[in-house]
């Protein structure tokens, strides 16, 4: 069942000027996608374009979930100077309208072991501290889409060890899960699909079974795939 289709003719930030050109693909439930890029090849622009705020979009983007909500990780923390920890989970809760979330809400606390730091002002925390915040914020609501933007940056290996698990535990629900990510060792372990981008166009999408394939090398890594689709793409 899918929970994501993306169909973008073009998009951008100026009327007349297009970021991504003809990106099309599709998400399924409990299915965890990769998408994977040089720097401003449009993973972004494409993340923007599934939360409705690019400002030109000619196309399509559709989110087939029950709630007809989903779970944004962004790659930069972003809090209120003035709420604690709780607080912000209070209010991510009154924002998802949830009724019963304080269980949850407990369960990620401890898995991330943040247990002592409730009561303190995540403005004040260090950029792995603030990561795992907004991992607790942005898992709170029990979604069957979520997006998640450079995840890995800042956490410790402990940290990213814990995420794994979450990760693996909502696929298992079966939530779909978009990962936008420079890690491409992580990437290849975790990851069931590839979406790969490239000067705001895609230019591969599937397994790396398939991605192999398509390179012409067998048993290549993910790195090594990318970058003969990417060179192969440059000429």
């Amino acid at each position: 069942m899918e929970v994501l289709q993306i169909d973008i003719k073009e998009a951008g930030y100026e009327e007349g000027e297009a970021v991504l050109r003809n990106v099309n693909f599709k998400m399924n439930r409990g299915e965890l996608v990769g998408l994977i890029g040089e720097n401003g090849a449009g993973k972004s622009t494409t993340i923007k374009s599934i939360l409705g705020i690019i400002p030109h979009l000619n196309g399509n983007v559709s989110i087939l979930t029950n709630q007809k909500r989903f779970g944004y990780i962004p790659e930069k923390p972003l809090f209120y100077d003035e709420l604690t920890f709780w607080e912000h989970i209070e209010y991510c809760a009154a924002s998802y309208e949830l009724a019963d979330w304080k269980s949850r809400a407990n369960e990620l606390i401890a898995l991330f072991r943040l247990e002592e730091k409730i009561h303190q002002l995540p403005v004040s925390f260090s950029k792995g501290m603030q990561q795992k915040v907004m991992l607790v914020l942005g898992f709170l609501s029990t979604s069957d889409l979520y997006i998640v933007d450079e995840p890995f940056i800042g956490l410790d290996p402990r940290a990213q060890k814990d995420f794994i698990q979450l990760l693996v535990n909502e696929k298992k629900r079966g939530a779909g899960i978009l990962m936008c990510t420079h890690v491409l060792d992580s990437a290849e372990k975790l990851c069931d699909r590839f979406v790969l981008l490239s000067s705001g166009q895609l230019f591969a999408d599937g397994t790396l079974s398939d991605i192999q394939r398509a390179c012409g090398i067998q048993n290549g890594s993910l790195l090594d795939c990318f970058d003969v689709l990417w060179e192969r793409r440059a000429i």
